[in-house]
């Protein structure tokens, strides 16, 4: 799914379903956007940039104050609201 244009104040929904063996576990975060940036991990990864894996990360505050990082993947649904 392709990842919204996103500004930071907007309010919205992210829905992650991770497969497993006992069957999809799904989670669903609603928070305001702070920032979404790729970054680079720790992780050495040949022909990335800097010889690293980058990953896109999304930093969501949450209604409660609480502050979230996930790592979006082409399987992500966020979801403006």
């Amino acid at each position: 799914m392709p990842i919204p244009d996103l500004k930071p104040a907007e309010n919205v929904r992210v829905v992650q379903t991770i497969p497993t063996r006992d069957g999809p576990w799904r989670t669903e975060i609603t928070g305001s956007v702070v920032a979404l940036e790729a970054a680079p991990t720790g992780s050495w990864f040949v022909n990335g940039k800097f010889d690293k894996l980058w990953l896109r990360r999304l930093r969501l505050r949450k209604p409660d104050g609480e502050m979230v990082d996930l790592i979006v993947d082409p399987d992500t649904e966020i979801t403006k609201v």
